[in-house]
Order: C-alpha cells, then sequence, then structure tokens
C-alpha cells in the first residue's frame, strides 16, 4: 500500500504497543491485544472486550499459528477474571482476521460466532478450494494479466493455502448487517459495512465511546489491498472501496478514535479517508496517462500505483489492485482491453 496524509493524524498512545500476550486498555472495556503475523505485514490489532457479567467479546482472531494460541491462552489464564468468551465477532475473512476463529469457539462451546453473511460464505468457499487443483479460470486470469509461465506455475502450487490458514470454521454464525445495533462494554454500538477489500467488511461504531473498530477498512499507515480476483474478473471493487470511504467519512464524527487492525490507533478519519480517495484517484489518472503513451498489460502498469518495485512473492496481490485501477478506469469510460492472439489483453486510455 501506500503512505498517504501521515501529518494530520494523532497517536494518543504514541509509541506505547502491548507485548505478545498482554493487554492495554484503550478506552474503558476494551483492551488492545498484538498477535505476530508471518507476512511483510508483522502485526495484527485484536481487541478484548469486557461485557460484564456475561463474559468477553473477542473481536478478530488472528492466524492459527502456535505462537498466536499460546499468547491467547496466557490472555485466558490472566485476563479473563475467570468469565467465559462469551462472542466471538469477526470483521472480515481474510485469514489473519478470521484463522484463529474455529478454534476459539471449540475453546469456548458456549460462544457465539458473529459476521456477516457474505464474509462467512466466501470464506467457506474459498476454504473448499483446500485440495483442488487451480482452476482454467484462474490460470487464464494471470495469463491475461501478462503473467509468465513461471508466475503461472507458481499460482497452480499455492493454489488452495488458504484453508490451511484458516482453523476449521465454526459451522453456524450470527449474521452481522449495515446498521444492526448491539450492546457491547455497556455501550450501544452500530455496524456500518464497508466493501472493496473484501466483501462485506464490518466496522463497529460506538457513540457513547467515540470509536471505531475499523478492521482493514480504515488503516492509518498503509492503504488496504483492493483487488480483482479470478472468480470475478470484470468486478469493480475501487467503485466499492471509494464508496465505502465516502460513507464512511458520512457517518462518523471526526474526532472519533479509530482502532484499526494494523499500525496503532489513531484520530483524523475524515483527514485519512480524504487521503485514501485522494491516493487512488491519483494513482488512477497516472495510470490513464500511461495507457494513454502506449497500451499496456495488468504487469506493465505497477509503476503507475505502487511506490515500489513488485517482486514475485506479492504479485498476485499487486496484479489484483493493478487490475481494480484498469477495471474502474474502464467502468468510466476512460479506458479499454483488447486481447491478442495469445490471449493477453492490452489496455489503452480512450
Amino acid at each position: 500500500g501506500k503512505t498517504v496524509g501521515r501529518a494530520a493524524l494523532d497517536y494518543p498512545l504514541g509509541e506505547t504497543v502491548p507485548d505478545v500476550g498482554e493487554t492495554i486498555e484503550v478506552v474503558p472495556g476494551i483492551f488492545w491485544v498484538r498477535m505476530p503475523l508471518p507476512f511483510s505485514l508483522k502485526w495484527i490489532n485484536l481487541w478484548l472486550i469486557d461485557d460484564g457479567p456475561k463474559g468477553w467479546t473477542i473481536v478478530d482472531t488472528g492466524m492459527p499459528m502456535d505462537d498466536t494460541k499460546a499468547a491467547w491462552r496466557k490472555i485466558f489464564e490472566e485476563k479473563l477474571d475467570g468469565r467465559p468468551v462469551w462472542r466471538v465477532i469477526v470483521t472480515h475473512m481474510h485469514p489473519d482476521h478470521i484463522g484463529n476463529a474455529g478454534w476459539l469457539s471449540r475453546k469456548f462451546p458456549d460462544s457465539e460466532f458473529w459476521i456477516s453473511r457474505l464474509e462467512y460464505i466466501t470464506c467457506r468457499m474459498l476454504v473448499a478450494d483446500t485440495g483442488r487443483n487451480a482452476p482454467e479460470a484462474g490460470t487464464m486470469f494471470y495469463k491475461r494479466a501478462g503473467w509468465n509461465e513461471a508466475q503461472v506455475d507458481a499460482y497452480k502450487a499455492r493454489f488452495g493455502g488458504f484453508g490451511r490458514a484458516v482453523s476449521q470454521l465454526p459451522d453456524s454464525y450470527r449474521r452481522l448487517e449495515d446498521g444492526d445495533t448491539f450492546d457491547m462494554a455497556g455501550h450501544g454500538w452500530r455496524v456500518i459495512m464497508g466493501n472493496g477489500h473484501s466483501p462485506e467488511h464490518a466496522c463497529l461504531y460506538c457513540p457513547g465511546l467515540n470509536v471505531l473498530s475499523s478492521g482493514d477498512q480504515l488503516l492509518p499507515r498503509i492503504s488496504s489491498n483492493v483487488s480483482v480476483f479470478p472468480t470475478e474478473p470484470k468486478a469493480d471493487p475501487l467503485k466499492d472501496w471509494l464508496d465505502s470511504c465516502a460513507r464512511l467519512k458520512a457517518a462518523l464524527p471526526a474526532d472519533l478514535l479509530v482502532l484499526p487492525a494494523h499500525n496503532e490507533p489513531f484520530r483524523g478519519a475524515h483527514e485519512r479517508l480524504d487521503a485514501l480517495i485522494r491516493g487512488h484517484e491519483v494513482a488512477l489518472k497516472r495510470l490513464k496517462q500511461r495507457l494513454g503513451q502506449a497500451p499496456r498489460r495488468v504487469v506493465d502498469v505497477f509503476p503507475s500505483i505502487f511506490g515500489r518495485k513488485i517482486g514475485d512473492e506479492v504479485l498476485s496481490m499487486a496484479s489484483g489492485e493493478a487490475l481494480a485501477h484498469i477495471n474502474c478506469l474502464i467502468e468510466r469510460g476512460e479506458a479499454v482491453g483488447q486481447a491478442d492472439d495469445n490471449g493477453v489483453v492490452w489496455y489503452r486510455a480512450v
């Protein structure tokens, strides 16, 4: 992602972060938990929430790795005051968020699992790919984008890996919908859905505490990946993302405290949402200029969108995000694509 609009943001906790297996109370009843990740993104923020006599709510769960499970066990021994986890809420279905949900629900068999319907069903669908061979639609998708044989072979070898990063999901869930209200930490909360980064991403807003648990929908230092996938090659997730940013800005007060899934809690939601919108619009403008010079493939336009060199380890995310920008231009009537004799698509500005 890109770093934009840093100056306007305020980080009220400064450099303070919780150690693994420890918690920091950021607002009354809401405790910050930080777990390691095996990616270039090193950490995810999870939230442990005190619901009084009823027990505890966990928001997002981390990856099902041994060190994360050990850290959760330490928290259960030291931080729960003998009360159970009665509810697990997951903002969206990416493995760093949903990975331990099944494990937690088996540890606390009476707990409820709360997630939006599209995130639950999409996750079940992706997990079902484990053990399958890569579909023809997938290999064609990446060939059209301009990948070489070795890169396509690596995709085939990796295919179905999603399920290995997710502990077996709970078999039932309670659906979160946009506008739903519920009680947590002794206050009323409202669900605000976002789209573009994932199908139906739940942000949790508490007017009483003036807090937003934003998942990946609003991050202070990085921009969330917005990608087109082989399952829906003509999708326009960037429009969904830009619309979501505008909707969040309209729904939220400017001074609220944002509890993001990555980086540190911050204030300055409106400035950050404006910067995210601006960042993508600038990328679209640069992309259109590049497509005006000569026809290009998906793999040729990375410099318009990313401020760094794209290696093979992030090629699929970069290709998905580049195509999201291309599809957005196509939907706006500003670009078109044409396949060559090898099936590779070349895009040009209109």
